[in-house]
């Protein structure tokens, strides 16, 4: 991973107390994990709670994982719009085309063979 990418990454966690207390702060409760990490992702911080199925926010990730099966429609677009790289680190995580049925080493060899087109591509891309 670059530089630049540790540096924009820790700067995103550096202000997590200050966003989490911010939103302890507007919502006057307890906060799951995930509303803690979707805080501190948010462009800005709103004057009132978010209300879900009525607000919209904006969004800045850090990163973008992304899985095999749908990894490859992304990464086509991605391709499309001409841009040599992305904005924050992408990551594909090769495991849905691996079916069980007989073993993970048997099952890996097959998903392998079966599914070499795939991986060659994604492998291109990367």
């Amino acid at each position: 991973m670059a530089a630049k990418n540790i540096d924009m990454i820790k700067k995103v966690y550096s202000r997590m107390d200050e966003r989490v207390a911010a939103a302890r702060k507007l919502t006057n409760r307890p906060l799951t994990l995930a509303e803690k990490i979707l805080y501190n992702h948010l462009a800005e911080m709103p004057k009132a709670a978010p209300q879900a199925g009525k607000t919209y926010v904006d969004l800045n990730p850090d990163r973008v994982a992304m899985q095999d099966a749908t990894a490859q429609m992304a990464l086509l677009q991605f391709m499309q719009a001409g841009r040599a790289t992305s904005a924050v680190p992408a990551t594909i995580h090769c495991d849905h085309l691996i079916c069980a049925e007989k073993g993970a080493k048997a099952d890996l060899e097959e998903a392998n063979k079966t599914n070499a087109e795939v991986y060659s591509f994604l492998k291109s891309v990367g």
